[in-house]
């Protein structure tokens, strides 16, 4: 097993990288930009959020810093101001990924061209003109309506990430199952798509000390269906180890339980099984709790 990483931490939500972005500081921006090469991610994710005063100034700056000192990664260009992502797509060295695209036609219909015109790759946000999709079914139809769009314009479907949308498992328990079984169907509806999601979404309102393994749990599952790359921060180093496919044995006692046969929880260790119990809580085998790793 293994996967991409799209390093998610060059992020106007952060403290210093938010500081370098308003004052146009490069420092926090590229030392950022070298931590994530050093850790090994595939994609740096470049996120200003809505930037509606100046992100058609802000992003080529910031693509630009991080080009400076790492030009041998492709960025992610990621913020709902269309006009910014369209700035800052002719100084990217390397084809760029678009996050996102949303199943919503007037956000489809001016974003994909900018897409098929520059060559570049795009994230594509199982989002449709009502929202969050119910089940699997929703997520298809979407998906196919997208990705037909996408086509049209010229766009192969292996240059498209399709991002099912991670909820959290506390308030939205058959969300997790819907995306996995969204996951089974992806490549017969869609074949050669890639996939792609901010796996760390799935444990929001959770406890902090019970996130990481929710996290890790879900990131398993996910990439056993197929799930090709997460948005993930790069200081993670256990996401960063399953990335490079170094724990085999979490996968092995997930598969297991995936499959309905989960080993017997005393012939583990405490860490696996903390993922067992984990896997039934997002199967929804286990009413979530917070206490369910303790039960």
């Amino acid at each position: 097993m293994g996967f991409q990483v799209i390093g998610e931490s060059l992020n106007v939500i952060g403290k210093e990288i938010g500081r370098g972005f308003r004052e146009r500081d490069p420092k926090p921006i590229q030392e950022e930009a070298l931590f994530q090469k050093s850790k090994g991610v595939d994609w740096i994710d470049i996120n200003l959020g809505p930037a509606k005063k100046d992100g058609v100034e802000l992003m080529p700056w910031v693509v630009e810093t991080v080009q400076e000192v790492v030009d041998d990664i492709p960025l992610v260009l990621d913020t709902s101001n269309i006009d910014a992502i369209a700035a800052a797509l002719p100084k990217c060295k390397l084809p760029p990924m678009i996050n996102s695209i949303m199943a919503v036609p007037e956000r489809y219909e001016r974003m994909i061209p900018l897409a098929a015109e520059s060559g570049a790759h795009f994230c594509a946000l199982m989002w449709g003109p009502e929202g969050l999709p119910r089940d699997e079914n929703e997520r298809a139809a979407l998906c196919v309506e997208l990705l037909y769009a996408a086509n049209e314009a010229g766009i192969p479907n292996e240059k498209i990430w399709v991002d099912g949308i991670v909820t959290p498992v506390n308030i939205q328990q058959p969300q997790a199952v819907s995306l996995l079984n969204f996951m089974d169907m992806l490549q017969d509806i869609a074949p050669g798509a890639r996939s792609t999601c901010g796996v760390s979404n799935i444990s929001n309102g959770v406890p902090d000390h019970l996130r990481h393994i929710i996290n890790i749990t879900f990131t398993s599952m996910l990439n056993i269906k197929g799930m090709e790359s997460f948005i993930a921060d790069a200081k993670d180093d256990a996401t960063m180890g399953l990335s490079k496919g170094n724990r085999p044995d979490i996968y092995e006692v997930i598969q297991n339980t995936m499959d309905g046969n989960p080993p017997a929880l005393d012939s583990l260790s405490e860490e696996l099984r903390g993922y067992v119990k984990t896997c039934n809580v997002i199967l929804g085998h286990t009413l979530f709790s917070d206490s369910w790793l303790e039960v």
